[in-house]
């Protein structure tokens, strides 16, 4: 039997959606729908129910879901036990990053995670926490790290490590020269916001509700899709941010960007590592998690 195969049909049936299905596995619709086909032609039945927008599984395909976890849930067990009695550390993870730990904190972490370990495949897929959280339930990825709260009802999270959010400026702000900036200041000043249902909007507007601080109080003037997009429109002068310190390191380092403070209290969220509490990791993801969890992040931060 084809366990890819089943693994698309479990993504398929859990996202009600062939075109979710394609953009979490990163397959073409096509490819998905082929997939599907595949199986339904071994089976000599239909799986699901097409309806216009609205995907439902067959009997057929329900009782066929319910095996295909368990075949899935055993490939996983198998290759635990097996590297646990090999010592051999192999294989492929896909892990699901937020952005800020995606582009800023992983890349070295990973670096390392593969000179101890060569034979390890790691597959990372970006997106905002929402996205990650949407790769977790659906088995696309074996853990997340976000930034950012999550729904906890099948997941379980494990905070890995502080981080501080500053305010980023021109190095030509009249306010570049203040080490710490108040909230109120910062309410007079054109800011510039990540997107809806990223993992840095959401910790900033909790922050600043506890503050006494609400959106319609502060001037947004863009609001974009990515840190590194912010990054460029602050050094231009369109406004100000609050982005994570990792994600600025470098710009503060070079001085194309100033950091400041809240004079209120320290701004820090924290960066988690989240996985189902159905599914049992493989001895190659348990390494992983194992590594990020011992993992001397201070050091590469003030590096």
């Amino acid at each position: 039997m084809d366990d890819h195969k089943l693994k698309v049909f479990c993504i398929v049936a859990e996202t009600k959606s062939f075109s979710r299905a394609s953009e979490i596995i990163r397959l073409t619709q096509p490819a998905v729908s082929l997939q599907i086909q595949a199986l339904e032609e071994m089976y000599g039945t239909k799986l699901f129910n097409r309806s216009g927008c609205v995907i439902t599984l067959t009997k057929a395909g329900e009782m066929l879901y319910k095996y295909a976890k368990e075949i899935n849930g055993l490939y996983a067990s198998a290759e635990k036990e097996i590297g646990g009695v090999t010592g051999l550390v192999k294989g492929v993870i896909s892990v699901g990053a937020s952005s800020t730990i995606g582009n800023y904190v992983i890349p070295a972490v990973v670096s390392d995670f593969k000179r101890r370990y060569p034979k390890v495949g790691i597959h990372i897929h970006i997106g905002n926490t929402k996205a990650v959280v949407d790769f977790l339930n659906a088995g696309s990825v074996d853990i997340g790290l976000v930034e950012g709260d999550v729904n906890k009802q099948k997941l379980l999270i494990e905070k890995l490590i502080p981080d501080e959010m500053v305010l980023v400026l021109s190095p030509y702000h009249h306010l570049a020269k203040k080490s710490s900036i108040s909230i109120m200041e910062l309410s007079k000043e054109p800011l510039i916001f990540r997107e809806e249902g990223s993992g840095t909007r959401q910790a900033i507007e909790k922050y600043l509700s506890k503050h006494g601080m609400s959106q319609q109080n502060l001037k947004i003037s863009l609001v974009m899709g990515s840190t590194e997009s912010i990054k460029g429109a602050v050094e231009e002068g369109l406004g100000t941010s609050i982005l994570s310190r990792w994600a600025t390191k470098k710009e503060a380092k070079y001085g194309s960007l100033k950091q400041a403070v809240f004079k209120e209290e320290k701004f820090v969220r924290d960066f988690s590592m989240v996985y189902r509490k159905a599914k049992e990791p493989s001895h190659t993801v348990e390494q992983f998690m194992g590594f990020l969890r011992r993992y001397p992040f201070n050091k590469l931060l003030n590096s």
